[in-house]
């Protein structure tokens, strides 16, 4: 009987070390110590012995249960560390090769977007707030409320984008601008108010420096005592922010526009030296934008006694002031979706402005 339990047992034995994977050593440990298995039935046979025979059969057949119940165990951890070993060989990464960009340093913010923020980070610091409106604007809110006189030149088919008449008879239009954001405001608040206005808008003209669709940024402020001064200190401190430059020289020409009195176009100092335009020093000026008080017409057409509030509005163009600033020769890149152009001139995402951190990084 001894031989048997050796023989028994150098064969489970065997087949435990030559089990291939996990899957055949379950099934020898069943056909070994499962309730029909060989060592099992072994096991069985005790309650019927005697007890001498008991006393002395028992030890030998449970040491060949613990035997053979070792021997699975080490076989287990032998084929797990196996399998560890191949798949951490299958997943290995070389990191000696360089790491593959993702999304967010492949992608690039357009220029017009990253500008728009850089502004609004800057007119957010002096406690402005954002204001937006519809690009499909009435005649009334585009024109007659910002104190465009019947027969104007802006309101010609040949400047403005008109669409078919309604219903009603009336044409609404492509807004030429973002003024009419201002009067919606200016309905819709009361004073004290201060507001910026970014947006597209619409006018018939394209080339180098023009297109049908651009887009324009308006401020306005308004208040029981916003006089010039304000306005001057705004536009300067918006500059430097913008341009980053530690001062700025500024030049207002009186000029004209409907909506505002008295009015005037801003130059700003510059520098034309081989070619490159640089702000804050040289002895030329180039224009920016157009501003003035806003004209008494126009609060008295929001609802507003002249009387009692006044205040001032602004309007440059987003594309000029980023070709002014990035250096971008032509504007009509900036609408034709070419990935290379945008791969040269766009921003990563992760570039956000503030003016903690610095506009441009």
């Amino acid at each position: 009987m001894t031989t048997d339990l050796s023989s028994l047992e150098a064969d489970l034995l065997a087949q435990v070390a030559g089990a291939a994977d996990e899957a055949a050593l379950e099934s020898l440990r069943v056909a070994a110590l499962g309730k029909k298995g060989a060592v099992s039935d072994l096991l069985k046979t005790l309650g019927g012995m005697s007890p001498e025979e008991r006393k002395e059969r028992g030890p030998l057949i449970n040491g060949l249960r613990d035997r053979v119940q070792g021997a699975l165990l080490d076989r287990r951890e032998t084929l797990a560390a196996a399998a560890l070993e191949a798949r951490l060989a299958a997943e290995r990464i070389d990191v000696t090769l360089p790491v593959r960009e993702g999304p967010e340093t492949r992608g690039r913010i357009h220029p017009i977007s990253q500008v728009i923020d850089e502004i609004t980070a800057i007119f957010g610091d002096m406690g402005f707030s954002v204001a937006e409106g519809p690009d499909i604007e009435t005649d009334e809110l585009n024109f007659t409320a910002l104190n465009f006189p019947e027969g104007h030149p802006a309101r010609e088919m040949h400047d403005t984008f008109f669409l078919p008449p309604g219903r009603d008879g009336r044409r609404k239009l492509l807004r030429t601008h973002t003024s009419p954001v201002q009067v919606r405001t200016m309905r819709a608040q009361r004073p004290p108010i201060r507001v910026i206005c970014p947006g597209r808008t619409y006018r018939h003209d394209s080339d180098q420096t023009h297109t049908p669709m651009f887009h324009q940024i308006e401020g306005l402020v308004i208040d029981s005592s916003a006089t010039i001064a304000h306005m001057k200190w705004v536009l300067e401190e918006f500059c430097k922010a913008f341009f980053e430059v530690d001062s700025v020289k500024m030049r207002f020409r009186p000029s004209f526009f409907p909506f505002t009195e008295p009015s005037a176009e801003v130059d700003i100092q510059c520098s034309r030296k081989g070619g490159e335009i640089r702000f804050g020093e040289g002895d030329d000026w180039l224009e920016i934008l157009g501003c003035g008080m806003v004209h008494p017409n126009v609060l008295r057409h929001c609802g507003l006694d002249p009387d009692a509030v006044q205040g001032f509005a602004w309007g440059m163009g987003i594309d000029r002031i980023a070709m002014l600033k990035y250096g971008m020769p032509d504007l009509r890149p900036f609408f034709e979706a070419d990935a290379r152009w945008l791969d040269h001139y766009g921003f990563r995402p992760l570039d956000i402005p503030s003016l903690v951190g610095g506009l441009t990084g």
